[in-house]
C-alpha cells in the first residue's frame, strides 16, 4: 500500500503541496490550541502554514513518511493534515502519529479515525516496535484519541518547551 494515498470510511489522504498553504494557514488564526504545538505564537500565521508544509516536503525525500493532506473523501475538502512523522524522543528514534485539524472538523472523530488508520498502516509496513503520540498534558481532545487509538501513557517529559505525556501503542 502506498502511504501517500491511503482512504478511510469517511477521508482520504495526499501528500500536501505548496498549494495548500493558503487554506492550511487558516489552522492558525484565532485557534486556542495552537499552544500545544510548541511553535513561537509570535510569527505570522502565513509563515508558519509555509514552514509546515515545507518541512513535510523534505520529509516526503528524506524519510518517505510526513504529514499528509486529510480530505473528506465525499466533497475532498482539506481538513487538516496528519500521518507518521520520524522523532527523536529522549535519545531514542521514534514514530509519531500526529495530527492536526482545521478547527471547524474538531469532534466528529476524524482524529481518531486517522490515527487508527496510520497506526494500522505503520504496523503493516514499517514495522516498528510501537508508535508513540507527544501530547502537551493539557490536551484533552488529543489525549482521548490517543486513547481511542490503543495507547497508554508510557512516560512524562519536555517537548519543545511544553510539559508532555508520550503515549505508545506496541505492535502485537
Amino acid at each position: 500500500m502506498n502511504y501517500f494515498n491511503q482512504q478511510t470510511e469517511r477521508l482520504k489522504f495526499r501528500k500536501l503541496t505548496r498549494e495548500d498553504i493558503p487554506v492550511w494557514t487558516s489552522f492558525f488564526v484565532n485557534n486556542d490550541r495552537l499552544r500545544f504545538l510548541g511553535i513561537d505564537l509570535s510569527n505570522k500565521p502565513e509563515t508558519h502554514a509555509t514552514e509546515w508544509i515545507e518541512k513535510q516536503l523534505e520529509r516526503y525525500e528524506t524519510e518517505g513518511l510526513g504529514h499528509l493532506a486529510i480530505e473528506l473523501k465525499e466533497t475532498s475538502e482539506f481538513i487538516g493534515v496528519g500521518g507518521i512523522i520520524p522523532r527523536e524522543l529522549e535519545n531514542k528514534n521514534e514514530f509519531e502519529i500526529a495530527y492536526s485539524l482545521l478547527p471547524k472538523f474538531w469532534n466528529n472523530g476524524y482524529g481518531t479515525e486517522l490515527a487508527k488508520k496510520m497506526t494500522k498502516y505503520g504496523f503493516e509496513n514499517i514495522k516498528p516496535e510501537r508508535f508513540v503520540s507527544i501530547i502537551d498534558k493539557e490536551n484533552s481532545d488529543s489525549i482521548n484519541v490517543a486513547l481511542k487509538n490503543g495507547m497508554k501513557v508510557l512516560f512524562e517529559t519536555q517537548y519543545l518547551g511544553m510539559n508532555v505525556e508520550v503515549y505508545g501503542i506496541y505492535n502485537e
